[in-house]
């Protein structure tokens, strides 16, 4: 520990133990999970807060060796012991990253639509940072870290250290191998969240393993057998996660979905249905119409549910016709 201590000087870096932990420092090897909090501050009289991963719901996670964007993370957490916590002053040098990293993180906590993850590790050229120096991030404290450079101080408490091969990794931690072999297992964890009727609990289990499985797409060219296997494996998978957003009453994924499954296979009367219901929800009447009237063509068995789903939407749509009939006299009266 001596020795790290020392090469964190060497560094420039200066670390004030806050709350001490016993035992001895874990091995540290690749693949290790550490799982943390940090504070983030300016180093200003007033310590200015940039970041606190305590107002979110989870603390941070980080696997070493999967080169993290902001490298000097992991050469601190490294010299700390689990429960430790400590401060660490780090000088500008090592912390250009910290306004993109924090774009990424606050989008994943508050779970926007940026996608970014811990383990992409692209880093932007000189030019690149020069560019977001001009355009901004769209946070106004990390534009003025990146237009003016400056040491930053972290506030790390290593809560929780996992060896490798004692955690369940992450999809992104995967090989294609282990990707493909989780699959199947996602679909049965669903299937049983299903059958207990927690259908949002299953719907994340299907949308993950739909994830795994266009990730592996990617790789693969379009009509290629490879290509064809993994869409024939996502299929099901769609139609169980149209089915879960479906009695959610999240009617627009249903739509999108089914229609992927339909794109593959344009008879596939499950699809159909799931997507005639989705745009009587969303209320679709014509598209819905169209649907049903599609089961009824190709599935004798469905057809007689199918008309009465028709027969349903005709007097829906009456009702709504007499509804807005009486509100354009309402406002003429």
């Amino acid at each position: 520990m001596a020795d790290v201590i020392f090469n964190l000087q060497a560094l420039g870096i200066r670390k004030t133990i806050l709350y001490g932990a016993s035992g001895n420092s874990p091995d540290y090897q690749d693949g290790t999970k550490l799982i943390f909090h940090y504070k983030t501050t300016k180093c200003d009289d007033e310590r200015s807060v940039i970041d606190d991963s305590r107002k979110h719901e989870k603390p941070m996670e980080l696997v070493l060796g999967k080169k993290f964007k902001l490298e000097v993370w992991e050469t601190l957490l490294k010299t700390m012991k689990p429960k430790e916590v400590a401060e660490f002053v780090v000088d500008k040098k090592f912390v250009d990253m910290y306004p993109i990293v924090s774009k990424s993180l606050r989008d994943i906590f508050l779970k926007k639509k940026n996608h970014s993850h811990d383990h992409d590790h692209d880093k932007p050229h000189c030019c690149g940072m020069m560019a977001l120096a001009e355009k901004g991030i769209g946070h106004e404290d990390l534009d003025e870290l990146i237009k003016n450079p400056q040491p930053l101080i972290f506030i790390l408490e290593l809560i929780k250290v996992e060896e490798p091969g004692s955690y369940e990794k992450d999809a992104w931690q995967m090989s294609d191998e282990e990707k493909i072999a989780i699959v199947p297992k996602l679909r049965e964890e669903g299937n049983a969240l299903y059958g207990h009727k927690k259908y949002k609990e299953a719907e994340e289990k299907y949308a993950l393993a739909i994830g795994i499985l266009e990730q592996l797409a990617v790789k693969e060219k379009p009509g290629d057998e490879e290509w064809n296997k993994l869409e024939d494996i996502k299929l099901p998978l769609l139609l169980n996660y149209s089915q879960c957003k479906l009695l959610l009453e999240d009617y627009y994924p249903v739509i999108e979905h089914t229609t992927a499954v339909l794109q593959r296979d344009p008879d596939n009367v499950k699809a159909l249905y799931r997507r005639a219901k989705a745009h009587v929800g969303a209320w679709n009447p014509e598209d819905a119409r169209k649907d049903f009237e599609r089961i009824v063509q190709i599935d004798p068995k469905l057809a007689s549910a199918a008309k009465k789903e028709l027969k349903l939407l005709e007097d829906k749509q009456k009702a709504k016709d007499e509804e807005d009939k009486q509100k354009l006299q309402g406002m003429f009266s």
